[in-house]
């Protein structure tokens, strides 16, 4: 907790006693909360002269009438990237608090509700004083308030009891805290408000904690065709709250920083804006991406400007798309045109940019279409259920493609600032998929980590959980698997409380489902729930953009302008079979690619003899095929001859002249025909 109070620094949290008034705080105070309390006085009665200032008196009735809800539908679609990240946490928050007499409320800048959920007991009460979605709680309108003065104060702040400006709010006992975007600006508030006799004080902590959640969530969409950086000196905190997040442009030049980032990195937002990834990090943006050319990379390990050493992850975040462990393609056309654009006067010009264009990712389904009339049309259907909550099975060959249709259908749906989570059903023991799917508490097994994990199912939320290879799953978690896709709540092993989940749902697997079906490998009511669009991604020997595919798998894996095919080299590769699809198409490419060289041209040469010696295999097996096909038509030829001379006899009562006379062939050729049977 100390690095997150370090990171909210300033935050009022009263140590009083939780009935003491904002006017007169009553009971004693301990030293170590004597700063904190003095501070949330000062504060809370500087909120009572504002709420004085605005015309409000402490026994009003304030109008709890909610705007209308065309006007509400807009303001949360102005907030949609706060609302979307808020949600999943707020439900995890909720979870933490249930049947403890409180609602979490998020509200817009201004202190507008724009979502809520508690409850039941307390919802009632709430209705009193219109907490609920369209209702303003800004102080101008309700006085001193927990929404109203955070956002003031832009402070995490707890009001309490008789704290509160408006005697009609006695009742509560509200804790709030700001959220902030990528440039500081407060965006919204997230709050838990309840009945003040049932105040807890960790009630704050999860709050400020869970603000941290949404607004780390937030910063890591802001931007895109930029690099971020997770990082923080201890490597067991990259990907908890306490890292430090930073963006840059891919050419290395500082975006912005979280608020950790910006304690970590020990220097202003205003100060940051002149430096750029290697002033700050000691290594030229081409690292990243050397890096992360490895097979399985690490974390870097990294010096920061200040002297202190750190651990980082970083991403590309390109538009509508996410490449988790970064691959700047992009990076080397910008390096190679970065003279002509100073010659230009450092703008890209319009073939310039086309260039960097042609070296982008595969990122959204149009860019999956690539002329393949098959493919144009799973796109078309697959286009027809986004966001609809519709679950997707992928079926097709080894190395078709699926998990980059799964990562280009989340880019394209209206989770795509979400997670997207792939897991290989396949990959993992069967004596660690369970905990690595559902998570577990502390030492809930064997060599368990005493701080428990999060599964991927958790880890999903608010976003995309890919499972593939799903027929692959045993057959004792299917049945686990069935009840969270059905109840949307995720009980971690070793634990009594489940939590929800928020998620879309894609499936893979090159196996035939229903005849695992039908020899109990996998539940039938589990294939129904996975099904609700199944769809086929062809082989590369049935598609017919080959060389489109090709050039588009160019164009991302060369290093610079990208190779050409020569003609020969082309013609092979359209008569190979590719029994393993695209995963052996990029292998052998990026190879030819290393052999072509300076040349960037790919031909016979530069092919690897494997390759040639299938080429040459299947030719020969070609031609055996032909010739065997050839000599069975003769036979099957020979035996119609026949079959058609013997029935002519039995016509003609075995009379060979008048069988050759109608069948107009010569009686040497009758007996020939005959004698050969």
């Amino acid at each position: 907790m100390a690095g997150i109070q370090d990171w909210n620094r300033g935050a009022t949290t009263p140590s009083a006693p939780p009935g003491a008034s904002a006017r007169m705080l009553g009971g004693r105070i301990s030293p170590d909360g004597m700063n904190s309390a003095i501070c949330a006085d000062t504060m809370l009665k500087e909120s009572h002269l504002r709420s004085a200032s605005y015309g409000l008196t402490e026994n009003a009735l304030p109008d709890f009438g909610p705007i209308a809800r065309a006007d509400l539908s807009l303001i949360v679609e102005q907030n949609r990237v706060l609302h979307t990240h808020a949600l999943p946490v707020m439900e995890t928050l909720y979870e933490q608090i249930i049947n403890t007499h409180n609602m979490v409320v998020l509200t817009d800048a201004k202190g507008l509700i724009v979502h809520a959920l508690g409850d039941a007991d307390f919802l009632e009460k709430a209705d009193r004083v219109a907490l609920q979605p369209g209702v303003s709680w800004s102080e101008e309108g309700k006085g001193t308030n927990a929404i109203g003065t955070a956002i003031a104060e832009k402070k995490p702040t707890l009001v309490h009891a008789s704290q509160h400006y408006l005697v009609a709010n006695h009742f509560l006992t509200c804790s709030a805290a700001p959220i902030f975007d990528h440039q500081g600006n407060v965006i919204g508030v997230l709050d838990v408000t309840g009945d003040q006799r049932s105040f807890h004080k960790h009630t704050m902590a999860l709050v400020r904690m869970s603000a941290q959640m949404i607004e780390n969530q937030v910063f890591s969409a802001a931007y895109e065709d930029a690099i971020t950086l997770h990082f923080h000196s201890r490597p067991e905190f990259i990907g908890t709250l306490m890292e430090g997040i930073a963006s840059f442009t891919p050419g290395g030049r500082f975006l912005s920083a979280s608020r950790s980032g910006l304690c970590q990195l020990g220097l202003p937002l205003s100060a940051l804006k002149a430096h750029t990834f290697s002033s700050l990090f000691g290594l030229p943006v081409s690292a990243l991406s050397d890096h992360y050319r490895t097979a399985a990379p690490m974390l870097l390990n990294m010096c920061l400007h200040t002297g202190v050493r750190v651990y980082a992850r970083a991403e590309l975040r390109r538009s509508n798309m996410v490449f988790q462990n970064f691959s700047d393609t992009a990076a080397a056309p910008e390096r190679a045109n970065s003279i002509a654009r100073q010659k230009n006067g450092g703008a890209r010009t319009p073939a310039m940019q086309a260039h960097v264009e042609q070296h982008r990712r595969l990122s959204g389904l149009h860019y999956l279409n690539t002329g393949d009339p098959q493919v144009a049309k799973l796109i078309e259907k697959v286009n027809k259920v986004l966001g609809r909550d519709i679950s997707i099975l992928i079926t097709g060959e080894t190395g078709t493609g699926k998990e980059l249709l799964a990562q280009a259908i989340h880019n394209d749906s209206p989770r795509a600032n979400g997670p997207f989570v792939a897991v290989n059903c396949a990959s993992i023991p069967e004596t660690l998929i369970e905990s690595e799917l559902f998570g577990y508490e502390e030492g809930a097994f064997t060599g368990a980590s005493k701080k428990g994990g999060i599964g991927k199912i958790l880890q999903a939320n608010g976003g995309t959980l890919f499972l593939d290879e799903i027929g692959d799953m045993p057959s004792s978690l299917q049945a686990r698997l069935l009840r969270v896709l059905q109840e949307r709540m995720v009980t971690p092993l070793g634990s009594t409380k489940s939590i929800p989940v928020n998620l879309a749902l894609i499936c893979a697997t090159n196996r035939n489902l229903r005849e695992l079906i039908v020899n109990n490998a996998f539940r039938e009511d589990l294939y129904y729930r996975l099904n609700g669009l199944v769809v086929k991604l062809p082989p590369l020997r049935e598609r017919t953009d080959l060389q489109v595919v090709i050039n588009r798998v160019l164009a991302s894996e060369s290093d610079g302008p990208p190779c050409t095919v020569s003609e020969e080299a082309m013609e092979l590769f359209k008569q190979h079979k590719w029994p393993g699809n695209f995963r052996q198409m990029t292998n052998l490419l990026r190879t030819a690619v290393v052999m072509a060289g300076d040349d960037r041209e790919i031909r016979r040469e530069d092919l690897p003899e494997d390759f040639l010696d299938d080429i040459i295999s299947a030719q020969q097996q070609d031609i055996t095929q032909a010739t065997h096909r050839v000599i069975s038509a003769s036979t099957r030829l020979e035996d119609a001859e026949v079959s058609i001379i013997r029935k002519s006899l039995e016509a003609h009562g075995g009379n060979v002249s008048a069988t050759a006379r109608a069948l107009g062939v010569s009686r040497n050729t009758i007996y020939r025909k005959m004698m050969a049977q």
